[in-house]
């Protein structure tokens, strides 16, 4: 009798391979075949590039004067505020780049002698972005500059009411230009820049470090200001899951050097209770993104951002440790409710026809559930059903209101998405990749048609699988502490410069069992005669794999009582002999 084993619903995409080219680029690079091969298939095969990615210090880097055309208008905008002693309001956003950008500006402008104060708009209340309430009550407090992080682009209304009231804007933002830009005294953006300028993948808080540190240095007060203003921008980068490309690389690997040492308090006291290995001399991008990172975020989704600005910028180090212990805590409450959502979404797409597939796109929509972590869960719901996420939840206190948030696959463009609904939505924003929205529950229908007939423009049904790219096809005699460390000098990996992932073929599984919580898949696997441990997260519902599988997977380094071994990180699993 034949075991029917369930096996992920994936589509493997496995780069060409260039053998000719890879011996081209070694004599160059001293790399070992298999990871100059990750090379080219980022995207680089210039000998000059390849160098620079390697090591991005080399990189001759244009002055940001030169390529934020308002940079020295924005520049001068702030130094008559602080010399005559105006009143300058920060406003921020909710999530981790937003707070980081904040509390960056406000460390920076403090420093320089600026009066100077913040706003974050409130997720539950406000929604995202810089609005008319917000510019009124500045103009109450007597402010006469507001500066934007990481949002602003799309605010033309709540801008043009701040030039009414006479008051001075400077934009600093990243998300994508509106049809028409808002009437700001200076608007800086990197979606402004060329396509290939190495300031085009900013983060908010990278525009925001731009300013700070090029303000400082116009005033020749950089000094002791660099190493936090840094360590800040490399927070918000990674936790903002930006693309770690162009200048990004060559900052973050300067700033994540600087992390286990850091001069903030409040970073301090986050690695401590986030159990990041206090012996590690340098943190890499996961320790950021699967364990600072969240703790911050988690006070934007479901706490007071005042809390992250004030861990972030505090001298007090009790101050420092209570905020800490405040985002650890949220932190544990947000996985409890995504847990929660995404447990009903799952049941709720699988019990009830919402014909996804057919659809091209998963709309979902349910009363109660907390908005502040439903972006999360539509990740999660994208990386399981492979196709366009939608998800939404009717507003506390505007109940004919939804809000939500969208995530997209690698062929979709939430951004544009979003925009063929513009007028049935009255709020949205967002990128590539990832969007928020809200609008009355009577379009809902309106809403689901106009997304099916987007996602029919531009997606055919094969995409509607997740996607493993395949870096190269190895054996597991090829697996080493030498290849372990070829990669780890390529850090920082994240977004647009995704960790290497390999293949094997007809593994064999010698033991396979869950973990304690049962929720993650623990395996021994065997390739001629080498044997190897690996980890599968989340796959409780693939349990038990086939005695025989090709595994798609990353390589990772495990300690464990002081021992070091290579464990494989499984990310995909297909039966063996399938083209």
């Amino acid at each position: 009798m034949t075991t029917e084993y369930n096996l992920p619903r994936q589509r493997w995409k496995f780069y060409p391979q260039n053998p000719s080219l890879v011996n081209n680029l070694i004599s160059y690079l001293g790399l070992s075949p298999i990871i100059t091969q990750v090379i080219l298939n980022r995207g680089i095969v210039d000998i000059k590039e390849a160098q620079g990615y390697v090591n991005p210090e080399i990189i001759d880097l244009p002055s940001p004067l030169t390529e934020f055309l308002d940079l020295d208008k924005s520049i001068e905008i702030l130094k008559n505020a602080i010399a005559s002693r105006q009143k300058i309001a920060i406003c921020g956003d909710y999530d981790a780049d937003g707070m980081t950008s904040t509390a960056l500006l406000l460390r920076g402008l403090r420093h320089l002698g600026a009066q100077v104060d913040y706003a974050i708009p409130s997720r539950m209340t406000d929604g995202y972005g810089i609005n008319r309430r917000i510019v009124e009550e500045f103009k109450q407090e007597g402010v006469s500059l507001i500066l934007t992080v990481d949002n602003g682009i799309s605010a033309y209304d709540a801008i043009a009411r701040a030039k009414e009231l006479d008051l001075k804007v400077i934009i600093t933002d990243h998300h994508d230009l509106p049809p028409k830009l808002p009437p700001a005294d200076a608007i800086l953006n990197p979606k402004l820049l060329p396509e290939d300028s190495p300031y085009r993948s900013l983060a908010g808080v990278g525009v925001a470090y731009i300013l700070a540190v090029t303000l400082a240095q116009n005033l020749n007060q950089l000094q002791g200001l660099t190493k936090p203003l840094l360590e800040l921008y490399t927070v918000g980068t990674i936790a903002d899951l930006a693309p770690l490309t162009g200048v990004n690389r060559r900052w973050l690997k300067r700033g994540l050097k600087l992390l286990s040492n850091s001069d903030i308090l409040g970073i301090r006291s986050l690695i401590k209770l986030a159990e990041v290995d206090g012996q590690k001399k340098l943190l890499n991008s996961d320790d950021i993104g699967f364990k600072i990172g969240p703790r911050i975020n988690a006070i934007g989704r479901i706490d007071d951002p005042q809390i992250v600005i004030e861990l972030l910028t505090t001298e007090d180090e009790e101050i420092a440790i209570t905020r800490a212990m405040q985002c650890n805590l949220s932190n544990q409450t947000r996985q409890n409710l995504c847990k929660q959502i995404e447990q009903e979404a799952i049941k709720i797409i699988e019990e009830t026809p919402l014909n996804w597939q057919e659809d091209r796109v998963l709309l979902i929509i349910h009363e109660n559930w907390h908005h502040g972590v439903i972006g999360i869960v539509a990740s999660r719901l994208l990386e399981r059903y492979g196709v366009p996420v939608f998800i939404g939840t009717y507003d506390e206190e505007k109940t004919d209101i939804i809000r939500g948030s969208a995530r997209g696959i690698e062929e979709y463009n939430v951004f544009l998405a979003l925009q063929y609904c513009d007028d049935l939505l009255d709020k949205y924003g967002g990128h590539k990749a990832a969007g928020g929205f809200s609008f009355s529950r009577q379009n809902l229908s309106l809403i689901h048609e106009r997304l099916k007939d987007f996602s029919h423009k531009c997606l055919i049904p094969e995409y509607l699988k997740p996607l493993i790219k395949i870096d190269a096809q190895i054996n597991f005699s090829q697996i080493n502490f030498k290849l372990l460390k070829e990669i780890d000098s390529l850090y920082p990996w994240g977004i647009e410069n995704k960790a290497p992932t390999f293949c094997t073929s007809k593994v064999k599984v010698i033991s396979q069992k869950l973990t304690k919580t049962g929720e993650h898949l623990q395996l021994t696997l065997i390739d001629q005669a080498q044997q190897l441990k690996g980890i599968a997260w989340g796959w409780h519902h693939y349990y038990p794999l086939p005695p025989v599988v090709d595994i798609a997977y990353r390589l990772k380094e495990n300690e464990w009582n002081g021992d070091k071994s290579i464990q494989l990180e499984i990310i995909g699993a297909r039966e063996s002999d399938k083209v």
